[in-house]
């Protein structure tokens, strides 16, 4: 990541905004530096929580994701353009909207939660999806936060059902000769039947085309989308899959997740729930998704499992960290943060650490999987699609470091755990985010975390 001076900037008034105190290498407390005051931002109190926040890479401008709001800001963070998002009248059962078709269920006023915020470069225009009417979207200028779109009378327009912040993440895939396109991963929320959990769709030129979040290939049979079978949740009635962090890397495209599973304890006659982390694979020029790959993710420390993600940063890896791990300083190397156990999504232990992948050896598992799957070797090995004791079936081909997929063996589950390395571990203040960045051939972490704490 090469930053611009505007977005150094933006980066130290982060940390500042982050910032409550700072650690010392000698783990000691110190002030804050009394000759760099904080620069502050504070939004209408009654709204509520910011949710997200994207930079413009190009002016440094700061766009923020909040409830019933979206602001612009200036470098040193003053407001330049608010836009409106709610509240409004809603209720979350209404299927298709009630701004489509007239519900039956009791309307209140229904705060708009922000739930994914992105900048599509291309067509200069900011991406906003929130709470509201199941999760539709705004297409909005960047100068000004005009409404350009808002395409919402299609059940493809509907892109989530869930009102938490987080629960959805988007990757842009860009294209020089034609239209981009959009993967989206979210939780369903026990819907299923509305919501794929992950789907690709069409960024159109036109804010208000019709073919706006159109899935990039649908027929009678395949589409560019996985849906959660509904038989999958009478075996674990809250299954969901949880999307941390997504991001785009050669031919691919990547999500992070934690999803439940059910496994039998050594000694066990009985299952029990545990959730389980993993990285989605699928090529970006996959139209029906039969390269969907998930693998395990995890790590170890003296004996200490970290099993639940947190958080996670695809950075390069830069030259001295490089040497390190035997890799190219431009290899892309992902800052994870785990939390202890396997056990307690919604209440994470305290204890933490911060762990590094080498994508490029996540890569190479999963092509030792496609190699032995399509020699008939093993299982599919999905538990969410039920699909373990389906075996793989052998097909004679070359599978190489971009292979795609076929309509068989597909979607495919790698059983062992990739372990990453673990380079820091936090047994009191748990970490809860991480971005990471080269300068001057180091490899920087900031870390930030429950508390409210940053560590660099």
């Amino acid at each position: 990541l090469i930053m611009s001076p505007a977005m150094w900037k933006w980066t130290c008034l982060v940390s500042h905004l982050l910032l409550s105190t700072t650690v010392s290498p000698l783990g000691r407390q110190q002030p804050p530096h009394p000759k760099r005051p904080f620069i502050t931002f504070t939004g209408d109190q009654a709204e509520g929580n910011f949710n997200h926040l994207v930079v413009d890479e190009r002016t440094g401008h700061i766009y923020l994701g909040a409830v019933n709001r979206i602001y612009k800001l200036s470098t040193d963070l003053k407001v330049l353009v608010t836009h409106q998002t709610g509240p409004d009248e809603d209720n979350p059962k209404c299927y298709p909207p009630r701004i489509v078709q007239t519900c039956n269920e009791p309307l209140t006023p229904t705060n708009n939660i922000n739930k994914m915020l992105l900048i599509d470069y291309k067509e200069n225009r900011l991406i906003a999806c929130g709470s509201l009417y199941q999760g539709i979207c705004k297409l909005l200028r960047l100068d000004d936060l005009f409404k350009l779109g808002e395409p919402f009378h299609k059940k493809e327009h509907y892109l989530s059902g869930v009102n938490e912040s987080g629960s959805v993440f988007g990757v842009i895939v860009s294209y020089s000769n034609m239209d981009d396109k959009l993967f989206i991963a979210t939780a369903v929320d026990g819907k299923p039947e509305y919501f794929p959990t992950i789907s690709s769709r069409k960024l159109t030129k036109n804010s208000e085309a019709d073919g706006m979040f159109a899935y990039v290939f649908h027929d009678e049979f395949v589409a560019s989308m996985i849906k959660i079978p509904s038989d999958t949740f009478t075996i674990i009635p809250d299954f969901d899959i949880y999307y941390i962090y997504g991001f785009s890397s050669g031919n691919f495209v990547y999500f992070l997740t934690l999803q439940p599973e059910m496994i039998s304890p050594p000694g066990s006659t009985t299952k029990e729930q545990v959730y389980t982390s993993k990285l989605v694979r699928l090529c970006k020029e996959d139209t029906a998704f039969n390269s969907y790959v998930e693998v395990p993710i995890g790590c170890e420390k003296n004996g200490v499992e970290y099993r639940l993600l947190q958080a996670a940063y695809l950075s390069k890896a830069g030259a001295i960290l490089a040497r390190s791990l035997g890799v190219g300083p431009e290899d892309d190397i992902l800052f994870t943060v785990f939390s202890k156990g396997q056990k307690r999504k919604m209440k994470s232990l305290d204890e933490s650490a911060l762990c590094i992948f080498v994508l490029k050896k996540i890569n190479d598992r999963i092509k030792d999987r496609l190699q032995s799957c399509y020699r008939g070797e093993g299982t599919l090995d999905l538990a969410w699609l039920k699909v373990k004791d389906i075996p793989c079936s052998s097909a004679l081909l070359t599978i190489d470091d971009n292979f795609c997929g076929l309509d068989m063996n597909a979607p495919l589950g790698v059983s062992s755990m990739v372990r990453g390395l673990p380079i820091f571990t936090e047994d009191g203040d748990r970490m809860t985010s991480v971005i990471a960045y080269v300068y001057k051939n180091h490899s920087l972490a900031f870390v930030g975390t429950k508390s409210g704490k940053l560590k660099k």
